[in-house]
């Protein structure tokens, strides 16, 4: 397990935030005519508590790709014959030669949210845990190029956005009965996580651990582990940057409501808002 977070983006403006995006974005369309070129195959698993921003970092790394080369894969709820079949149901969805495929959440469903609510039984997740490794294994010796997220958040952080969803006119549909009960079963899903990094994580396939209690951040992290770990052609050199804060009052836009004049104090409180749309 590798905990990934630079800390240059602590200091992040809203505007700062969308130029350094801009700047990953165009290296990630790169990165990925390198993968169509030389017909590379890459995975990217998204895992995380419920509401630890996984769909919205998807969403801007393929934001500006070439979508017929780059799919998302969220399962739902399986059927029985997935279930039973639980890793072949996934390897019928990892990349083909030329494809970049996300994964909303993954065959690790087994490992964390599928024997925290009991979709599971043990046996199936004790079968899993003995075998994932060498699945995986399998799989990147084929050549596959796999990466693995964790996103972490704290359970104030997640309780607040469960508050936020609760409350949006646009967003309410996300939240369910089961991410209430999800909260409920902090301790237990905590259980089962600290096991999957004991037992699934290896020198070839690591677990990242990327702390998301800003959506934003997390997202530049995730984004910048993935180019600096992969060597793509045309790659530019993912400088460190020193982000500072002026003294002035600041700007910023949330929900559509544009606030002027914000003192530093009630910008940050703000951002912090922001960062969870």
């Amino acid at each position: 397990m590798k905990v990934y977070n630079r800390m240059e983006y602590a200091e992040l403006t809203p505007e700062q935030y969308r130029h350094e995006k801009y700047r990953l974005q165009v290296e990630l369309l790169k990165l990925q005519e390198w993968v169509i070129k030389n017909k590379k195959r890459v995975a990217i698993v998204f895992e995380g508590r419920d509401a630890a921003g996984k769909g919205s970092t998807i969403k801007r790394f393929i934001q500006y790709l070439i979508p017929k080369n780059a799919t998302v894969f969220e399962l739902g709820v399986p059927n029985r014959k997935q279930q039973r079949n639980w890793l072949g149901t996934f390897e019928k969805q990892l990349p083909k030669e030329g494809q970049m495929v996300f994964f909303d959440r993954s065959w690790y469903s087994r490992a964390l949210i599928q024997p925290t609510m009991g979709y599971c039984t043990k046996g199936q997740y004790k079968y899993f845990i003995r075998k994932v490794n060498a699945w995986e294994e399998k799989q990147l010796k084929s050549g596959l190029i796999l990466i693995k997220f964790y996103l972490s958040v704290s359970k104030p952080n997640q309780l607040f956005r469960f508050k936020l969803r609760k409350s949006s006119k646009l967003k309410y549909w996300k939240l369910s009965d089961n991410d209430l009960v999800t909260l409920q079963r902090w301790q237990l899903f905590t259980r089962y996580k600290k096991q999957m990094f004991e037992k699934t994580s290896s020198k070839k396939s690591p677990w990242i651990v990327i702390k998301s209690d800003n959506k934003m951040i997390a997202r530049l992290n995730a984004m910048r582990y993935v180019l600096s770990h992969i060597n793509y052609e045309n790659k530019s050199i993912l400088r460190e940057q020193k982000w500072t804060q002026d003294k002035k009052s600041h700007n910023l836009e949330l929900f559509g409501v544009h606030f002027d004049n914000l003192t530093r104090e009630q910008y940050d409180l703000l951002s912090e808002i922001k960062s969870n749309e």
